[in-house]
């Protein structure tokens, strides 16, 4: 599935500027940004429901929006738009949407998997949000797809979903599907993704592996009670900053735990916690950060 120079525009308003990925099969790729950054209109172009007005999308080699039949099977989707007919059961939806295609996966195995025996029978009104979800992605995947786009297929969903969705799209990637997934849950992003794209304002402000994103370094380190930033950065020998309560951070210089703790040490201060790694969120936040100031 691939995306180039990608542009789309609503009148006088452009949602999406020269944004350019690729996802492969056999790979998760994660697309993150802010609310009105250009996610959904992607992923909906991405699936031939909007035609570019510049640049071009393809689906295994096939314009989705031009031929539309030919790419449906290709690939599944989930999306915050959209659900089941409120009477309608888990089990009833997925027999007559598999109903549809030619190959489609056992209702059973989509019902075991994605934990939705006990609910099989039970209307959709009546079903969880994350139970609700759990169904959406059966219904992605009721038509054995090559390929996966996903929006926010974790919202709503409880943290034992979280981690059971998790782990069934890293089995579909193990399997060789292209994923691609939308997610404002970056903790869960950072568990699955091989690839992470981060839009704002409609255009691509970073992309790459978790490990180039992350490359930054930074130290993040928690104390048993508040020191002045300006304190601890004469005791570093660098600048700190305040990261929330009781939280500081050093970004950019090369410091170790043990000098974390021989300068809080000798300010009087119990060393709590620390680590020398961003996480993906904190990552994400510096860019756009840095995208929103520019």
């Amino acid at each position: 599935m691939t995306v180039e120079n990608l542009a789309v525009t609503f009148g006088t308003v452009t949602a999406v500027r020269n944004v350019s990925f690729h996802v492969d099969e056999g790979e998760i790729v994660v697309i993150a940004g802010p609310n009105g950054a250009g996610k959904t209109t992607t992923t909906e172009t991405l699936l031939g429901f909007r035609r570019p007005t510049a640049g071009a999308v393809s689906i295994f080699g096939h314009d989705p929006f031009t031929d539309h039949r030919r790419t449906t099977p290709l690939v599944g989707a989930l999306l915050q738009r959209g659900g089941v007919w409120a009477p309608v059961s888990p089990r009833r939806v997925l027999e007559l949407t598999a109903s549809y295609y030619d190959n489609p996966r056992p209702t059973a195995d989509l019902l075991d998997r994605l934990g939705l025996r006990g609910v099989a029978n039970t209307p959709w009104r009546r079903l969880s949000g994350g139970e609700q979800q759990r169904t959406l992605l059966a219904l992605a995947l009721v038509g054995n797809p090559r390929g996966l786009i996903l929006d926010e297929p974790t919202a709503a969903v409880d943290p034992e979903g979280h981690h059971l969705i998790g782990d069934v799209l890293r089995e579909l990637r193990d399997t060789g599907l292209a994923l691609a997934v939308t997610t404002h849950q970056l903790a869960d992003a950072e568990q699955f993704a091989d690839r992470v794209v981060i839009l704002t304002h409609g255009e691509v402000a970073a992309s790459g592996s978790l490990d180039a994103l992350r490359a930054q370094q930074i130290t993040v380190f928690e104390l048993s009670q508040h020191v002045a930033v300006d304190d601890l950065s004469r005791a570093m020998g660098c600048a700190v900053e305040e990261d929330g309560r009781l939280r500081y951070r050093i970004v950019g210089q090369s410091v170790t735990p043990a000098d974390v703790d021989g300068a809080v040490r000798r300010l009087g201060v119990e060393l709590v916690s620390v680590r020398t790694r961003a996480t993906l969120e904190e990552r994400y936040l510096d860019i756009v950060r840095e995208a929103e100031a520019r």
